[in-house]
């Protein structure tokens, strides 16, 4: 009898699927029909295979950030997470894999994958890709792709002098030295930790550098862990449990990570039938302090972190103060805790010389970076990524937006002014409005480079991206396109943020909100056919982790 027989999802060798599976070159012999089959995206195939495992490749979509930024292209970026879902789990129920090792790269592939293998629930593991290198030039070491998106607001500010365009050019130039996603704890690295804290990679895995021999190691290393998952049919849901979220959410926390989180872990806890939601953020964010000086409001980057050892040594230090669970199964068929305890063994605990992470009695902060406001301008709530280094609150005259591009020729202009207390509204760029939720990198870019953090706020339906920083506050809930709140703001509106109250009012009475209710037309919406209409018509708020199958 086969070994997985207990296991396997469908027979082998049923008619045409046997005559098309001898023609693919994982079945090689009658003799591999009674091996597992495993679907695989890159070099880890040798592995199975040296693991009595048949590997078969497939890819995926996987739209990039970097190059959608700022374009319409960004309306896909979202959308791709589930449809990236979809896909997966079409692939692996369509052709009865028994198990799946997922090889994602950057933030929307990660929450993507891990979703499909909830949804299916059969044995399977994560491979981070790996984070990049940070970039130099002469006089800018530590150069990321942030660096690149701020140059621009630089270059405005510094006149636009040939020096000043020379100095861009040599960022944008030496930004991105290789391989692997954006170097900061921006959301691929904020993901690839999350998920290591959960259990669905290997030790490592999310620290690796994408170049570095470790991250050959762990691919070479991936046939066991497979074959063992397989043999003790532990599955994803045993894996990511209710204490798993929790401590991906801590480690958010500690490393200020991106405020995509919110939305991915969200949907992810859906997939496996967990209800998580926005107050269980604020909760952990209340409890749960920021220690880590690392981009995009700090200086170092995640490469910066491997160096110290690792995200294994922070979660060993995080266990070792009763911040997160130990206790929780793993990929590797052992408790977190157990793993952990291998690690330091090996390599030592978290070295308290360093300061890439602060002790728990010196802090950034001494809460949680990423705060859940309610008011009347977010009823349904809103996510702010506040370090603390822009200040806990912020008040200032509204300057409403309805395109990205709008923004961008009123900064080019000059008609954003420093000194005077601003609080851009960004809006039609919810997920049905966007559509998609676009990422403001570029307008947070512009007001960072431009020297404007510190006199204005940001204020979005949309997302940010991981690499934002500065007083920024998007998610809010409901978005313009249905007609929330943010849809009625008017230039000269006072708007006040309290991120220790968790508060966001707009200082207009109910009659003159009711005024301007009564006057609103919805626009119509920006797509009228294809994925992204399919997308406006199914997708759930923010506050909801914008999934599409409610």
């Amino acid at each position: 009898m086969n070994r997985y027989s207990r296991i396997i999802t469908q027979p082998k060798d049923q008619g045409a699927s046997q005559a098309m599976l001898y023609a693919t070159e994982g079945i090689q012999t009658d003799a591999d029909f009674n091996k597992a089959m495993v679907g695989v995206a890159s070099e880890i195939k040798a592995s199975l295979f040296k693991s009595e495992l048949i590997g078969y490749q497939f890819g995926t979509v996987g739209v990039s950030d970097g190059i959608s930024m700022g374009t319409r292209g960004m309306s896909y970026s979202l959308q791709s997470r589930d449809l990236i879902a979809d896909q997966v789990e079409t692939a692996a129920g369509g052709h009865h894999l028994d198990g799946m090792v997922v090889v994602p790269g950057c933030d929307k592939n990660m929450p993507g994958v891990l979703m499909a293998l909830g949804r299916l629930n059969r044995p399977g593991l994560m491979v981070y890709g790996g984070t990049i290198r940070a970039g130099s030039c002469e006089g800018a070491p530590q150069l990321d792709i942030v660096s690149a998106f701020q140059s621009y607001g630089k270059y405005l500010q510094d006149g636009k002098t040939p020096q000043a365009e020379n100095e861009r050019y040599q960022t944008v130039r030496h930004a991105c030295p290789g391989p692997g996603a954006c170097g900061g704890m921006y959301t691929a690295n904020t993901m690839a930790s999350a998920a290591e804290a959960m259990g669905m990679t290997l030790p490592g895995s999310s620290s690796f550098p994408a170049e570095s021999e470790e991250k050959h190691t762990e691919c070479a290393s991936i046939g066991p862990v497979m074959h063992n998952l397989l043999e003790k049919n532990i599955l994803p849901r045993d894996i990511m449990t209710r204490s798993a979220f929790e401590n991906a959410m801590v480690l958010t926390m500690i490393l200020g990570g991106s405020t995509n989180a919110v939305l991915h872990l969200i949907a992810m806890a859906h997939s496996v039938g967990i209800k998580l939601d926005i107050d269980d953020f604020q909760a952990v964010s209340d409890r749960t302090p920021f220690l880590t000086d690392i981009k995009p409001s700090g200086k170092y980057v995640m490469e910066d972190v491997y160096k110290i050892g690792g995200i294994p040594k922070i979660l060993a230090f995080l266990l070792k103060n009763k911040l997160i669970d130990g206790n929780n199964m793993t990929v590797t068929g052992l408790t977190l805790g157990e793993n952990l305890d291998r690690w330091t063994h090996k390599y030592g605990e978290l070295d308290q010389t360093q300061d890439v992470i602060r002790p728990l009695d010196k802090p950034i902060k001494e809460t949680g970076h990423l705060r859940i406001l309610k008011g009347n301008l977010a009823p349904g709530g809103a996510v702010a990524k506040i370090t603390g280094k822009e200040g806990l609150s912020f008040t200032g005259k509204a300057r409403a937006f309805d395109s990205e591009e709008a923004f961008v020729k009123a900064v080019e202009s000059g008609s954003i002014e420093k000194g005077k207390k601003s609080v851009v509204i960004l809006r039609y760029l919810g997920p049905k409005g966007g559509p998609g939720m676009p990422e403001m990198l570029k307008p947070t870019s512009l007001i960072m480079g431009a020297g404007l953090g510190l006199d204005v706020a940001c204020l979005t339906d949309g997302r940010f991206s991981g690499g934002s920083h500065g007083f920024c506050i998007g998610h809010v809930v409901p978005e313009a396109q249905v007609g929330g709140p943010i849809a009625l703001v008017e230039d000269g509106d006072i708007i006040s943020v309290d991120a220790v109250k968790n508060s966001i009012e707009l200082h207009v009475s109910p009659e003159e909100l009711e005024k301007r209710r009564a006057k609103w037309v919805a626009p119509p919406l920006k797509v009228s056919q294809g994925t992204l209409y399919k997308y406006v018509k199914n997708v759930t708020d923010a506050s909801h982790g914008c999934i599409t199958d409610a």
